[in-house]
C-alpha cells in the first residue's frame, strides 16, 4: 500500500492508524533517507499508543523506551551502524522485550532482525510531501 502525505500531521495520522493494529512484541521497520520523516512517523504511532513524552530521534543514544497507555514503545535507530555485531545485539535486546518496537535504518540489522509486523518506507516528494509505502503482515489493509 502507498499513501502520500502533505504535512507532518498527516504523516503522524498514517502512523497512528497503523499503531492501532499493533501489540507488544510487534516490530515495525521504518526506512528512508535522512529527513524523510521516519521520526515523525514513529512519533505519530507512539502518540496513538498513549505515549505523552516528547518522542525524539535516538540517533546518538541508539534507542528510547517510552511508557504508553497501551504498553511500552521502543524506538531504535541504527543509523550509525554499518552492521550490528552479536555484542551490540545484546545491548539492543531489552528494547524488544514486551514492547511495540519501531526500528529506523533496519538494513544494518542484517539477518538477526526478527520478522517485522510491518515495513514502512518513506520517500521525499517536494516540500513537506512524503510517499509512504507500507508492507504489512496481518495488519488491517484499510490504513
Amino acid at each position: 500500500m502507498q499513501l502520500e502525505t502533505s504535512s507532518p500531521e498527516e504523516t503522524e495520522a498514517v502512523a497512528a492508524r497503523l499503531a492501532r493494529e499493533l501489540r507488544p512484541g510487534d516490530l515495525v521497520t521504518v526506512s528512508g533517507e535522512l529527513g524523510s520523516g521516519k521520526t515523525t512517523f514513529v512519533r505519530g504511532a507512539a502518540r496513538a499508543l498513549g505515549v505523552t513524552q516528547a518522542v525524539t530521534s535516538p540517533t546518538f543514544t541508539i534507542g528510547h523506551r517510552y511508557r504508553g497507555s497501551a504498553g511500552d514503545v521502543s524506538h531504535i535507530d541504527l543509523y550509525r551502524f554499518a552492521e550490528v555485531s552479536n555484542a551490540e545485539w545484546g545491548d539492543l535486546e531489552p528494547y524488544f522485550e514486551d514492547a511495540v518496537v519501531f526500528l529506523e535504518w533496519p538494513e544494518a540489522a542484517g539477518d538477526e532482525l526478527p520478522p517485522p509486523r510491518a515495513a514502512v518506507r518513506l520517500r521525499h516528494r517536494d516540500g513537506d510531501r512524503r510517499l509512504i509505502s507500507v508492507e504489512q503482515e496481518h495488519v488491517d489493509p484499510r490504513l
